[in-house]
């Protein structure tokens, strides 16, 4: 029995399902079910009921997972003491953030900390919202990165980033000779939206507030395909001002607020409030208050961030 076996039996356990458990682990399931039938050979017992189409424990597999769990608990503990005698932060961070976030909001907070924390490996997980805030229940993330609000007492909330949704058109459209556009203005154009996610539902409560119907031309379900159909003059779009920085100073975009609505996005590290937190793991949220909320959070805010993170 190793780690990489009860690491895929806590899977498997997780989500009732051999072929969910295969996808997260990155693997096939006939290895999963390889693993499985291994580890309960070992153990001399049927640790999953798969009959009737579905995956469940059984009185063994409960029990096997009380012990399973203390087991992965103890070796990142063992990992953090260790590494704590040295006072050298070690070990690893994992983050879990989506697209825009990682390319436009954390690279300066990811360099920082490696400067300062060469021996500590980062793995960031790309993904969507929800699966974020289910990464960061489960403990496969260390911290995630996602806009508020959060409406989930398990969870610390840290904000490190403050944000608004502007207009995004081609250099050569007429809305980008504006100095600002309404709302309705908008809405003459060929509109470009994320798919589905925070910045969507915002739009959506905001058209409806303004008694306004959106012309949807496409729902894209990344920023930077939005931003590149924008540049290809296919319609305008709403995006956060910080993904479109580089594009507007390249002459590829231009950025039009909305005269009539403010549209703001704040960003937070939320992790476990039951978590044990790693020198390491105190000194990214550090940097990331350091670097992220000086300019756009009022002190008040800045001090209870720090608060929280120790």
């Amino acid at each position: 029995m190793d780690f990489d076996q009860i690491e895929t039996f806590l899977e498997v356990a997780r989500h009732f399902s051999f072929s969910r458990a295969a996808e997260k682990r990155f693997r096939t399931q006939p290895a999963i079910s390889a693993q499985i039938r291994s580890l309960e050979d070992e153990v001399g017992a049927k640790l999953f009921d798969r009959t009737g189409g579905k995956v469940s424990l059984t009185a063994a597999g409960k029990a096997f997972q009380d012990y399973a769990e203390q087991a992965i608990d103890s070796r990142k503990q063992m990992i953090v003491n260790l590494a704590e005698m040295e006072r050298i932060p070690r070990g690893e961070l994992i983050v879990g953030a989506n697209e825009a976030t990682c390319l436009h909001i954390l690279p300066e907070v990811f360099a920082e900390f490696k400067k300062q924390y060469a021996g500590v490996a980062v793995n960031v997980r790309r993904t969507e919202r929800v699966k974020i805030l289910e990464s960061v229940i489960d403990n496969s993330v260390d911290f995630g990165v996602v806009s508020l609000p959060v409406n989930d007492n398990r969870l610390t909330l840290i904000p490190i980033h403050r944000d608004e949704l502007v207009i995004i058109a081609p250099p050569q459209h007429p809305v980008a000779k504006m100095k600002s556009i309404n709302l309705a203005e908008v809405l003459n154009y060929p509109l470009l939206l994320p798919k589905s996610g925070r910045t969507r539902d915002a739009l959506e409560n905001l058209f409806h507030e303004h008694y306004l119907k959106a012309n949807v031309s496409m729902e894209l379900d990344s920023s930077e395909l939005l931003k590149r159909f924008v540049a290809a003059d296919i319609g305008v779009g709403f995006i956060a001002r910080s993904n479109i920085l580089e594009d507007v100073k390249a002459g590829a975009l231009a950025a039009i607020p909305v005269a009539d609505a403010q549209i703001k996005r704040d960003l937070a590290l939320v992790y476990r409030k039951d978590k044990a937190l790693s020198r390491a793991a105190l000194a990214f949220i550090d940097i990331a208050v350091e670097l992220k909320t000086a300019a756009q959070f009022p002190a008040t805010i800045q001090q209870k961030a720090r608060k929280q993170s120790h």
